[in-house]
């Protein structure tokens, strides 16, 4: 109430000023509410494209065309994937709801999306091995994705700062592999649908599932140093790039990039397996060496 006596008019433009400004609180919008939520759209935008993409692989008569579509939108998914938790830590808005989220997107455009395009395009022909195939590498997407979680978030549950490396290849680059063959497949009219590459593809899947649930620590790119040997293998990378761009087809690239991202992880983890190896101590032997002979003394 103001202070002192006022006439009726007044008290009702008082009483008629508290409760707008009242109401005027009470719809004020939380700043920090509504960028929670521009995260978990994309992390849904990514739902979205599997979601379609798992539609158009299992439509009835789909052919190289429409798996060519699938595989499309599993790159947008790849985008969508890559931004979320990039604008997450943008606006400091990372939280364990989001992180489990972020987990079961994955399972689904990384996933299933993929396993199953893959199985629809040239699996199916191994009506066992090829079902075996598909699911094992559902199954390791699953499995990487639930110890990533455990290892990536603190006691309480909240997401922990990204390391140097991650152990076991990421969910995103594994189906990647798979995605840039179908997108291949399209710019050679079906040439890689092949029956001959059937084997070898359900190989491929197999390993790429391995790979995800592997303690072979590929690189996140976290403070990553350029030195004289990033660069000269950055270089490399880029120039073989371009010989694919030309030579072959520009839809080769991805699956190039993708390749040399996974061997670069093996290839690290083998050599500093080797270099623990040669420089591994030795233990002391646990029996005692035999005494040295006793030296006669000397003669006056």
């Amino acid at each position: 109430m103001p202070p002192g006596p006022l006439p009726a008019w007044q008290r009702l433009r008082w009483l008629r000023r508290r409760s707008y400004d009242v109401a005027t609180r009470q719809r004020r919008i939380d700043l920090r509410k509504t960028l929670f939520v521009v995260p978990n759209a994309i992390t849904l935008g990514a739902v979205f494209c599997g979601f379609n993409s798992i539609r158009i692989s299992a439509s009835p008569g789909a052919g190289p065309d429409e798996f060519y579509r699938a595989a499309i939108l599993l790159i947008l998914s790849m985008f969508f994937d890559l931004m979320d938790g990039r604008v997450a830590r943008l606006t400091k808005t990372q939280s364990a709801f989001g992180l489990q989220m972020d987990s079961l997107a994955d399972v689904i455009s990384f996933g299933v999306a993929p396993a199953l395009l893959v199985y629809q395009w040239v699996l199916h022909r191994l009506p066992v091995w090829g079902l075996v195939a598909s699911f094992s590498f559902i199954a390791c997407a699953a499995i990487r994705l639930a110890r990533f979680n455990v290892l990536a978030s603190d006691t309480t549950g909240q997401p922990t700062k990204p390391g140097k490396y991650i152990i076991g290849l990421p969910s995103p680059p594994a189906s990647g592999i798979l995605i840039s063959l179908v997108v291949a497949n399209h710019a050679v009219d079906d040439a890689l649908g092949d029956p001959r590459y059937t084997v070898a593809i359900g190989l491929m899947t197999v390993g790429l599932g391995l790979l995800m649930v592997s303690t072979v620590k590929f690189r996140s790119f976290k403070d990553l140093q350029l030195n004289l040997q990033v660069v000269l293998l950055l270089l490399f990378i880029i120039g073989t790039s371009a010989v694919i761009w030309s030579w072959l087809r520009p839809q080769f690239v991805l699956f190039w990039l993708l390749a040399c991202y996974v061997t670069i992880g093996v290839v690290e983890t083998l050599r500093a397996l080797f270099q623990k190896t040669v420089t591994k101590p030795v233990r002391p032997s646990s029996v005692h060496p035999p005494e040295a002979p006793e030296v006669p003394d000397a003669l006056p």
